[in-house]
């Protein structure tokens, strides 16, 4: 397929709303695994916990250990006590974070808002072109931000989901260690601490990566070419203990599985802008689709991504669109469950 004409319908499936997850399974490894190779197409219907089956000695899985931020906030307006609902989407340093306000007539600058909770206020200091705006927090010296936030917000859930998550840690991975996420890399909810220590058993070495994911993981796609389509940016880090393991797997013929697209894309982000992998902190808007060439990964574990989204596309580039589509169409009939709380698939 000509990459240049590669348009977002061509990346589209039928997909049943009942089929979209709306609560997490338990125990978490117990969810569907669907195993496809990338080279034939062949397709397996497992477990979760199988995966340890698939994953030899001398592999190397990488996993995103970011956290995510329980980033949905309602502030109540000082002069008024109106409620402003806020999305945190980045943190600027210095106690300032860009943030969707709405509605956004009641958070003009200048004004200020308490919590519910907490000590903690802010102030909108700035309206973007955009629309988001930036505000300051304060709150007492000798208290942590974080604290602060776990007390007074609730997870952002995608908008697909529309039950309320009865455990905040549900949609954490288990290994999640550094906070700044907006949604959370959800190929790595399969995980259990066990599952973990049985793969690291096989002698496949377990590292991690960071990449905060941006809400902008859940905005469709909106042009008809692909190439038109803008990515957004996130912030990674690819540690050197974990870079040098890559390049030692790689070297001894092992093979490197990134575990979700946010892992997979930290790796090739690396890969594109060092030509190799090496210890990394930038940011990135990667965009992977048919026709990209990968120099880091050889095989993924993900989730079933939404019809015609930046994350089909990726997974498409990796095993070549028919299959996918192949695979995608074959989960329907065998009503997989789809997206955050959903089933996984390797591509190996």
């Amino acid at each position: 397929m000509d990459t240049q004409t590669l348009q977002t319908k061509d990346f589209d499936f039928e997909l049943p709303e009942e089929l979209i997850a709306q609560t997490p399974i338990e125990p978490r490894d117990a969810s569907r695994l669907m195993v496809l190779d990338k080279t034939t197409g062949e397709i397996e219907h497992r477990h979760f916990h199988d995966i340890t089956e698939y994953l030899n000695e001398g592999d190397c899985l990488v996993l995103n250990n970011s956290r995510v931020l329980p980033a949905r906030i309602y502030g109540i307006k000082n002069e008024t006590g109106a409620h402003v609902e806020f999305l945190l989407l980045k943190n600027c340093g210095d106690d300032v974070w860009e943030a969707l306000a709405g509605p956004g007539k009641r958070a003009k600058v200048g004004t200020s808002f308490m919590f519910e909770g907490s000590s903690m206020t802010c102030e909108v200091i700035e309206v973007k072109d955009d629309g988001n705006r930036m505000i300051r927090f304060h709150y007492d010296k000798g208290t942590n931000f974080f604290t602060e936030l776990d007390k007074i917000g609730q997870m952002p859930l995608p908008p697909y989901i529309k039950e309320k998550l009865k455990d905040k840690e549900r949609y954490q991975t288990v290994y999640s260690k550094e906070e700044g996420s907006a949604a959370a890399p959800t190929a790595g909810l399969h995980f259990t601490p066990e599952l973990l220590d049985a793969i690291r058993s096989k002698g496949v070495k377990v590292v991690f990566v960071t990449l905060h994911v941006g809400l902008g993981t859940f905005r469709p796609v909106s042009v008809d070419n692909i190439l038109d389509h803008k990515m957004h940016s996130e912030h990674y880090h690819m540690p050197k203990e974990t870079a040098d393991a890559i390049n030692e797997t790689k070297k001894n013929g092992g093979r490197v599985i990134a575990v979700g697209t946010t892992s997979c894309r930290t790796i090739e982000s690396v890969a594109k802008k060092c030509g190799k992998i090496c210890e990394d902190d930038d940011w990135t808007d990667i965009f992977i689709y048919p026709g990209f060439e990968f120099k880091g990964l050889d095989a993924l574990i993900t989730n079933f991504h939404l019809p015609e989204s930046t994350l089909i596309m990726l997974v498409s580039a990796l095993a070549g669109r028919e299959h996918i589509l192949n695979a995608y169409n074959t989960a329907v009939k065998e009503r997989y469950r789809f997206f955050s709380f959903g089933d996984a698939m390797f591509i190996k």
